[in-house]
């Protein structure tokens, strides 16, 4: 009896390490992001039909949030996007802004927002929105630590994005990164935005993105411009006007100077 687990167990890891093989040697469909260096080290872009995470401080929830939100666009192309968010998340950072992703250059239209009651709802709903193939891509919004939403949660997530072709993305805020099945893992965080015109206090969205897992390739860190009306990464382009920086020691010389005009 020993004998005959022994060659069931063998067998078994025999099957699963030829899938494995099999899986690592096809390459997967990718969408490039714009962004020349990142696009090179992600082989061509991002990997389509699979699980990304981005991760960031609760203080930088707005820039992770714009951040994922391109990846979405990317990979939805022109199919439609369901965003899953607790409700938790909504009284941390606000409800999402139709008008801000109609800004970054996605169609609201196509967007279809889901409230979850709690971490389980949200896992459950992000699973069955990835089993429709009729989708681009699913974005689960999740803050704060979180036991359910472990490598085996990564892994049914991974395998419903696998099987129906849809993209999964996992926005991970006040959170630290634990082990996942997650093909790209991101660190996201606001970037200096200079203003578009010498008129305009507004520039393009620019995040500073530093790619902290690759499943085939290095990471890196890049300075990241989305482009509104192209819906696509750049570099940023260099700001051609100087900016001059306040002085260090000015506050430091202030009450000297206001202690010379008294006694003038």
């Amino acid at each position: 009896m020993s004998g005959a687990r022994t060659n069931t167990l063998a067998s078994l890891r025999g099957s699963i390490e030829r899938i494995e093989a099999h899986a690592d040697a096809t390459a997967p469909a990718r969408v490039a992001l714009g962004h020349a260096d990142a696009d090179a080290m992600l082989q061509g872009g991002l990997a389509l039909a699979a699980m990304h995470e981005v991760f960031a401080e609760g203080r930088q929830s707005a820039a992770a949030t714009g951040f994922i939100a391109g990846l979405a666009g990317r990979a939805a192309a022109r199919r439609p996007l369901v965003w899953v968010r607790q409700d938790f998340t909504e009284i941390e950072s606000g409800a999402l802004s139709m008008s801000g992703l109609a800004e970054l250059g996605l169609d609201p239209r196509r967007v279809v927002t889901v409230r979850a009651a709690d971490i389980d709802a949200a896992l459950r709903t992000a699973a069955d929105a990835l089993a429709c193939d009729a989708l681009g891509a699913v974005v689960l919004e999740v803050w704060g630590e979180t036991r359910q939403l472990d490598l085996v949660a990564s892994r049914k997530l991974t395998l419903a994005a696998q099987a129906s072709g849809v993209t999964g993305l996992v926005l991970r805020v006040a959170a630290e990164p634990q082990p996942s099945t997650a093909e790209t893992r991101w660190i996201v965080r606001a970037a200096h935005s200079p203003p578009a015109s010498l008129c305009s206090a507004w520039g393009a969205p620019v995040f500073d993105a530093q790619l902290v897992r690759n499943r085939h390739g290095p990471v890196g860190r890049w300075i990241m411009e989305w482009k509104c009306d192209e819906c696509l990464f750049e570099k940023p382009a260099a700001y051609p006007q100087p900016v001059a920086a306040a002085p260090a020691h000015r506050p430091h010389q202030a009450p000297a100077r206001a202690r010379q005009r008294r006694a003038g």
